[in-house]
């Protein structure tokens, strides 16, 4: 039988969940006072579950908005009960991440959510914010597994499987037992915290075979020497692309202040819109697909997550110098 005719109940199957979660926290260093959770409806879903489940009490939600996708987190919250924006760098059109003296929490915070790297804008916080006794909460969805990271500076960190974890379909929640204690007990059961820590995710039948996939993942990062080794790729990709930005005298633009640059999305212009549309279809031809800017920001996006080889960076700063010598 193929994962996807097993039953969720069965042992071979928990076998599956159990070892991803097992494997996750091996890589990236867990404390024993965390579990991890596997949730349907991505991280999308989890703008919501978030709020649901902390925003209670006459307590506020608190968001640092720095991309497309921490705005959507924020309207999420607002739309559940009262939510501050504590940080924006909205005016700088998101060309870099918020300040540590930037943000200004609102009386009696229930969390302060930040979304660690900003796929449209290209720009990824270095360091996270100091919160006390504020429970730190990250929308990881496009840097998990991508570096190593504290996670116990955070109470609660979920991601959409579809960018390092695995195929789309579901959120991996990494999430502390004190949190998962305070899960709002007004709320329907499969909006609870608790109910998947208490059943293994298993409650109900889970998305097994994206699970199965983020387990087969897992042991791939490990196989490439864990995420020192992961990261270390990942700098030297990003910085293949990052000089042929820099080395162009202008002539190709980053979008991102060099501080807050992302190690999983380029975002960069060209001269004109002409030439940009003639870079992506002159690109595309070489097999350098996917590089068309996002509809925000506009130019070019090269993403280039964990699958994304060295040699494919290169490919892609070749073709820049080729391009800017044959149009610049």
């Amino acid at each position: 039988m193929s994962v996807i005719e097993l039953s969720h109940r069965s042992k071979q199957f928990e076998e599956v969940i159990l070892g991803a979660e097992a494997l996750l926290k091996e890589l990236m260093g867990i404390p024993d006072n965390y579990r991890v959770l596997f949730i349907g409806m991505g991280a999308t879903g989890q703008f919501d579950m978030v709020p649901m489940n902390y925003i209670v009490d006459g307590k506020a939600g608190n968001y640092v908005v720095t991309g497309s996708f921490a705005s959507k987190a924020y309207k999420e919250g607002a739309k559940v009960g009262e939510a501050h924006v504590a940080a924006s760098t909205k005016d700088l059109n998101f060309a870099r991440v918020a300040n540590p003296d930037e943000i200004r929490m609102s009386d009696n915070p229930a969390y302060l959510h930040i979304t660690s790297n900003n796929t449209i804008f290209g720009t990824q916080w270095k360091t996270y914010p100091e919160t006390g006794d504020v429970p730190l909460i990250a929308d990881m969805s496009s840097d998990i597994l991508s570096k190593k990271i504290d996670v116990s500076k955070f109470a609660l960190i979920y991601a959409g499987a579809q960018k390092n974890l695995g195929p789309a379909g579901a959120a991996v929640v990494i999430i502390r037992d004190d949190m998962i204690e305070k899960s709002n007990q007004n709320l329907p059961t499969m909006l609870k915290y608790d109910t998947y820590a208490k059943n293994n995710s298993l409650y109900n039948t889970p998305p097994s075979f994206v699970v199965y996939m983020i387990k087969l993942m897992l042991e791939w990062v490990k196989g490439q020497g864990g995420l020192a080794a992961i990261e270390k790729t990942n700098e030297e990709k990003a910085a293949i692309i990052y000089d042929a930005i820099d080395n162009s005298n202008g002539y190709y633009r980053g979008h991102a202040e060099k501080a807050s640059r992302s190690l999983m999305n380029v975002t960069y212009r060209l001269p004109n819109e002409d030439l940009e549309k003639e870079f992506i279809a002159e690109a595309a031809k070489v097999g350098l697909a996917g590089l068309k800017g996002h509809r925000e920001v506009g130019g070019i996006r090269a993403s280039i997550y964990n699958a994304m080889p060295v040699d494919g960076c290169r490919k892609l700063a070749e073709f820049m110098k080729e391009f800017q010598k044959k149009n610049g």
